[in-house]
Formats: structure tokens, C-alpha cells, sequence
């Protein structure tokens, strides 16, 4: 294939391109004579006419351009989305060997896989599909052709969040929802319910913390906050803890929590707990009589899609380290996380030393993660890393 393609429509840019980050924002876009339409895929030259790549184009979108190949001989078509799919599910079942693990993993991680805009995850024998980009919408046929290979006889299930599809410029109708699944990850049944009020009730990006975490509670309590549906409780209370305590701020992923230790016979033995309360409220009144904790486990929901609000997240993120720090007895394990894309790990671990000043607690950190690895990012496109974790123990 030549460096243009003359079935695409071509696209200039406004500067030379130096970086190899895919994403070009509309300020530095020509408006092109005719506008493709959104998610179209176009021949893409810098300010002074080289080709410098063949991408997606929204003329909508703040992402103006999705850079997916920079190769003049790699045509963006049906057997370019199938490769780049078969390969995804090649790291996950060839090397990380994830079907021995869990039947519920990421697929497709985005920018992470090199199909930007596009996140697949399994659940069982279902699909789901979620659209971040109006390019990966406009070629979803192509996408479900590529699943459907590696998937023989799957289900699927697709949507996008109503502020994607404003930003991106495309509308995809609300399906009815599929019923839920019941999923295995280390030997621990949850219920993933794609098309809930909660994505899908079930997060496989925590697998790997919940169950290292899970290794160290054996005969200690456990305080798990922001529990959702009780992913760290479920598999505390599976692996020998004493006491579980789970408390989240909305009532049904609670019910849905208790479903879920229900499920597994020998979580269900284990003296559990789930309430229905805000955290801040909860936990002030928690130190207030006394209570302490030998783990404490704080996972909140994302604070911000906002780069104006990454500081009021920041604080919001303080505050409740702060109070949980209250309640960890000497010598406790704390994890904490923050799953905020746009709150670096530095901001973040940075949150977390003023967290233990404030607290007037001493804080070792033993251990740094992120999310597990069938969410990859690309060393150029750190927003693919969006999940932060760190493991401590509070020394006094």
C-alpha cells in the first residue's frame, strides 16, 4: 500500500509532528475542505507534507485524530482489526494464561492494545463492549467479526456512557440488558451484571491486588471501604478473616455484595457485615468509639473526569485516607487506591504521605501496583494506567 491511500480522505495538520503519542487534539488540525465523517479513517500529514500516519478523525471531538499506525504499508482495514484483536487475546490466553485463573479478564485495553478508544472485557461466555471513540463505534462490525473469532459462539453486549457519545459526536440506542453472569477468579464466584447501574457490578482490574491482599488476612479483621459489591470482602472473608466489615454508600451494590458472599460457602461461614453508610460520617464515628482494624481496604469510586477538578479530588482523596489511617491498629496493613486516570502515581502516593502527617501516623509503604496485566499501556500513552495502588503497613 502506498504512504496515501486515495480511498481515505487526508487530514494536515497545523505542526510537525514530533510526539508519538496518538492522540492529536483539534487545535492543531487543519479543517479539512471536506469534513470526514466522525470516526472515519484518514490519511494524516504534518504542517510540512509528509505522511506521518493513518488514524481515526472526529472533527467533533477535542481528539481530533487516533493515530493507529505510522507504517505507510499498514492499511487500517477489516484483517488490521482482526489481527490486532487476535493478538490481544494471544497475551492474555498464551502468556498470562489468564483461562487458569478466571473466565472474567480484560480483552481489549484501548491504547493499551492499539485499537484507541475501543475496551472489551469477558465475562463468562459475554462480551462487552464499550465505545470510547466515534472510530471504533463506525467500525464496530469489523470489531464484533474479529470477537466472534476468538470467541466461537460468544454473546455480546455493547454500549457507550451518554458523555462519550455527546464528546464523540455518535449515538448508540441503550440495549436491554443481558442477565447476569456468574464468574469464577481464584476459585471465588461474583455476579458480573453488564448494563447495571454499576457497568457490570464486578471490576477484574483489582484480580491481582484482591487476591495478594487476600493471602495476608488469615485470622485478622478486615474493614473494607467503598466496598461496591464487596470484591475485597468476598474474597476476605474466603480466605480466613476473622471479621469482615464492608461499607459503601449506595444500597444496592450492598445488597449485590451480600449476594456475592453468598455464593461462596466457605465466605459465607465467616462472621460479615455489609452497611449502608458515607464513609466520612462513618468512620469518624468509628474512631470515636474505638474501633481499629488489622486491614483496612479504601477503593473509591472515581473521583473526576475534570482536569479542573484533580485538586478537589485530591483533597476529597486526603480526607478519606486520613480518617481510614484512624482506624488501622498499630502494625495494620492499609490499601489504598485511586482509580481517577487523570490523579498521577505521584500525586497520588504524594496524597498519601500528607494523609499519614495529618493523621500522625507512620506509614511503609511495601508495595506499588496498578492494575493487572490484561490492562497494558504503552510507555508513551501513560492515560491507559489509570489505576493506582498502594499497599502499607502503619507502623504506630
Amino acid at each position: 500500500m502506498n504512504a496515501a491511500s486515495a480511498e481515505n480522505p487526508a487530514v494536515r495538520l497545523k505542526i510537525e509532528r514530533r510526539s508519538n503519542h496518538p492522540w492529536i487534539f483539534q487545535k492543531m488540525v487543519e479543517k479539512p475542505p471536506t469534513k470526514p465523517k466522525p470516526g472515519s479513517i484518514v490519511e494524516v500529514y504534518d504542517r510540512d507534507g509528509p505522511w506521518c500516519g493513518r488514524g481515526f478523525y472526529n472533527g467533533h471531538s477535542r481528539i481530533a485524530l487516533r493515530i493507529l499506525t505510522t507504517d505507510p504499508d499498514e492499511a487500517i482495514d477489516e484483517a488490521w482489526f482482526r489481527s490486532k484483536i487476535a493478538a490481544a487475546v494471544s497475551l492474555r490466553r498464551d502468556l498470562l494464561k489468564l483461562d487458569a485463573v478466571s473466565d472474567a479478564w480484560r480483552v481489549v485495553h484501548s491504547e493499551g492494545d492499539g485499537i484507541s478508544g475501543l475496551v472489551v472485557d469477558r465475562y463468562g461466555d459475554l462480551l462487552v463492549v464499550e465505545f470510547f471513540s466515534a472510530g471504533a463505534f463506525r467500525h464496530r462490525e469489523w470489531i464484533f467479526a474479529a470477537l466472534e473469532a476468538q470467541f466461537p459462539g460468544g454473546r455480546f453486549w455493547w454500549f457507550a456512557d451518554e458523555h462519550v457519545q455527546k464528546q464523540e459526536s455518535f449515538d448508540l440506542h441503550q440495549r436491554e440488558a443481558p442477565k447476569p453472569v456468574v464468574i469464577t477468579e481464584h476459585g471465588i464466584q461474583f455476579r458480573a451484571a453488564p448494563g447495571s447501574a454499576h457497568k457490570t457490578g464486578f471490576f477484574a482490574d483489582q484480580r491481582d491486588n484482591r487476591e495478594w491482599l487476600s493471602r495476608q488476612v488469615e485470622g485478622r479483621s478486615v474493614l473494607d471501604l467503598c466496598c461496591n459489591t464487596g470484591g475485597f470482602a468476598v474474597y476476605a472473608a474466603a480466605r480466613g478473616a476473622s471479621e469482615v466489615v464492608g461499607v459503601d454508600i449506595d444500597e444496592d451494590v450492598i445488597a449485590i455484595a451480600k449476594a456475592n458472599l453468598k455464593l461462596n460457602a466457605q465466605a459465607a461461614a465467616t462472621k460479615t457485615r455489609f452497611i449502608h453508610a458515607d464513609i466520612f460520617p462513618w468512620l469518624r464515628d468509628a474512631a470515636a468509639r474505638g474501633e481499629a482494624y488489622d486491614v483496612v481496604i479504601l477503593d473509591p469510586a472515581k473521583m473526576t473526569r475534570d482536569r479542573e477538578q484533580v485538586i478537589p479530588a485530591l483533597k476529597k482523596y486526603l480526607d478519606m485516607n486520613k480518617l481510614a489511617l484512624g482506624v488501622c491498629k498499630p502494625g495494620a496493613l492499609f490499601a489504598t487506591f485511586s482509580c481517577t486516570g487523570l490523579v498521577s502515581e505521584e500525586e497520588f502516593l504524594d496524597m498519601l504521605r500528607r494523609a499519614a502527617f495529618y493523621a500522625n501516623r507512620t506509614v511503609q509503604v511495601i508495595k506499588v501496583a496498578g492494575a493487572g496485566a490484561d490492562h497494558p499501556w504503552l510507555a508513551h500513552v501513560q492515560e491507559s494506567r489509570y489505576l493506582k495502588a498502594a499497599f502499607c503497613r502503619v507502623l504506630d
